[in-house]
């Protein structure tokens, strides 16, 4: 379970292109940088005595603590300046290509660049549809920010994007597939074999007004 917890955090920051994850007692931080998140605390196996002074020792806005326990175990290690995020679930697969063909007048695209694969689908005027995109990091790598836009939904374009992403990962030598689901996410991949293996549970300290991401 830790060894996939710390490669999805690895892929996590070859997809956002932050800076690699440092070791901390907690598990692991990274430093991200943007306003909605300046840094990123991930935690690994942390015990409630450890994971209470890190919260404890916060100061800056925007600062992320995720974790891979049910809300009600981690909400009590939160004071009020701290905000729960949308909950989320990690999960995993074994990754298989099969033939995966998007609706007529949908055309898919993929490019490569920094060890992260895009694949993009575009409807018949070429505006944008649904993306989505993989952080390789060897053997595992990680799907992030799969994305319908509204317009576009319940045409199955979520399945193609994950298929065209699958058949990228296999191709780079991936062998296993990791996320960090959404509750509207989990539904999709579930349907695509893929397992849940922990929550996902997220506070952040003082955030940016409407910031509710994984």
């Amino acid at each position: 379970m830790w060894e996939i917890a710390r490669s999805w955090v690895d892929g996590w920051t070859v997809s956002r292109r932050t800076p690699k994850p440092v070791d901390a007692p907690w598990g692991l931080s990274i430093q991200v940088g943007l306003a909605s998140q300046t840094v990123r605390h991930v935690l690994l196996d942390a015990d409630a005595e450890t994971a209470r002074a890190l919260v404890a020792a916060v100061t800056e806005p925007a600062t992320w603590i995720k974790g891979f326990l049910a809300p009600e175990v981690m909400e009590a290690w939160f004071p009020p300046e701290w905000e729960p995020v949308d909950p989320g679930f990690l999960m995993a697969v074994d990754l298989r290509p099969s033939a995966v063909r998007p609706p007529d007048g949908y055309t898919v695209t993929a490019e490569t660049a920094d060890g992260v694969v895009t694949v993009s689908v575009l409807a018949a005027g070429g505006e944008p549809a649904a993306r989505g995109q993989i952080g390789l990091t060897g053997a595992a790598c990680v799907f992030d920010q799969i994305v319908t836009e509204e317009a576009h939904r319940r045409l199955g374009l979520g399945t193609v994007v994950m298929g065209a992403l699958t058949a990228a990962a296999t191709e780079h030598g991936a062998a296993t597939g990791i996320l960090g689901a959404t509750v509207q996410g989990r539904a999709l991949y579930e349907t695509l074999d893929w397992k849940v293996l922990a929550p996902l549970t997220g506070f952040v300290h003082k955030p940016a007004a409407g910031i509710r991401t994984a």
